[in-house]
């Protein structure tokens, strides 16, 4: 019976990942506020992470990472590397020393936000085509734009992992 409850576990991370996928490649692009796009999918493999575990959150980064990697203009792996890594790193945050909470969900959020904003300023930032702090600044913003939507996004994360706690797994 375990088996069986954790591959639907697996597939309804899957199926709430290509539902953010659409949401962040179809809709938001066409709800830009001041020219940036919001970036969803490293909010929800924080998500797992903070309330599945580092395996489950460095295998949900893993996939956010290629989703993330096919829609954007950035070297090939880049976003799978990165995401992969936050989230063993927030699941084990919340493994180890940090509750299972909001505030360790937004917390989490925020660094990897913050961090995929300078992946995506790194290039610019070395090439000498933009000063630091206009991209510094600009990084700020979309990491804040962003984080406006972790709490829509904290809804079906934290639903997710409370069924598995209620399945005793």
């Amino acid at each position: 019976m375990r088996r069986r409850e954790q591959i639907i576990s697996i597939t309804l991370h899957a199926i709430l990942l290509i539902i953010v996928y659409v949401f962040q490649g179809m809709i938001f692009p066409y709800l830009r506020l001041y020219g940036f796009v919001p970036l969803l999918l490293p909010v929800v493999s924080t998500g797992v992470a903070v309330y599945e575990g580092r395996y489950a959150g460095g295998t949900a980064g893993i996939f956010a990472g290629i989703l993330c990697d096919v829609s954007m203009n950035e070297p090939a792996g880049v976003f799978t590397v990165l995401l992969a890594l936050t989230g063993l790193l927030a699941g084990a945050l919340a493994d180890t020393i940090m509750t299972r909470s909001f505030a360790t969900f937004v917390i989490c959020s925020a660094g990897v936000l913050a961090a995929s904003a300078f992946v995506q300023m790194f290039p610019l930032l070395f090439s000498g085509g933009a000063p630091a702090q206009y991209l510094l600044y600009n990084a700020a913003r979309q990491t804040g734009y962003s984080m406006l939507f972790t709490f829509p996004l904290w809804l079906p994360v934290r639903a997710l992992g409370r069924r598995r706690q209620r399945m005793g797994t």
